[in-house]
């Protein structure tokens, strides 16, 4: 099971930072697949997704990648709604969670496949509403919060889509929100009691240097076709999941 962990640790790390994604969306149904209680699997990935997802971020913000105003809107409005999202998980069941965790990595799948590569990888040039940045942060954030996940795998495909954000500036921007909004969640569920720091500390040991890796990877292929993959990806290990359960 420990060594189950730890290969999941490794592709969740690369595949976070090669698609801005923190990765809790599919560590969660993984390790629980592998015999860690629902709420475990819900929410120990989640302490490692902030040294991960900053480190990987750092690799694009080098590269002047980060859009800091999306950012910032988005931890202003995400933060808070991230931390009601984590307190709600005491009325809900891990079980639950981790169902709801397994239908969202489908949804997200089908949506990337549909619209991978439509928008102009220069964007449109149009200043984002503030009303926009809000939303994205409010709806990530309390999502984030319900399936402790850093709000990556939502973060990115938003604001490609929904912001119209260069598709590396996505990628790049979705990392250096998780890595904020990552930390509610974790002290919340840490308060809570559903965090197991064995498994913790198995999960960054491997995947904080492959989020590294992953990153550097995707500053020199093409990201459309890294999101098709990935949302099929998304489809089948949602489906299988779900057929497991």
């Amino acid at each position: 099971m420990w060594f189950g962990a730890a290969a999941v640790g490794v592709v969740i790390g690369f595949l976070g930072g090669l698609l801005g994604k923190g990765g809790s969306a599919i560590a969660t149904p993984m390790l629980h697949a592998l015999g860690f209680p629902a709420i475990v699997a819900v929410a120990s990935p989640l302490p490692a997704t902030v040294p991960s997802t900053a480190l990987a971020a750092s690799a694009y913000a080098r590269h002047g990648l980060v859009d800091w105003r999306a950012a910032r809107w988005t931890v202003a409005v995400g933060v808070p709604a991230t931390a009601l999202g984590a307190v709600l998980t005491r009325w809900i069941g891990g079980g639950a969670l981790v169902l709801a965790t397994d239908v969202v990595l489908i949804g997200l799948g089908i949506r990337l496949l549909i619209t991978a590569g439509r928008a102009h990888p220069d964007g449109d040039g149009a200043v984002v509403p503030v009303w926009a940045l809000a939303s994205v942060g409010a709806t990530v954030g309390l999502v984030s919060g319900l399936l402790a996940n850093s709000g990556g795998f939502l973060l990115a495909p938003l604001f490609a889509t929904v912001l119209r954000l260069p598709i590396k500036a996505a990628l790049a921007t979705s990392l250096a929100v998780a890595a904020v909004l990552a930390i509610p969640g974790t002290v919340v569920h840490v308060a809570l009691g559903h965090v197991d720091w064995a498994l913790v500390a198995v999960f960054a040991v491997t995947s904080v240097p492959l989020s590294l890796v992953g990153a550097r990877v995707a500053l020199r292929i093409d990201a459309h076709r890294l999101e098709r993959l990935y949302g099929g990806v998304l489809v089948v290990l949602g489906a299988g999941f779900l057929f497991l359960r």
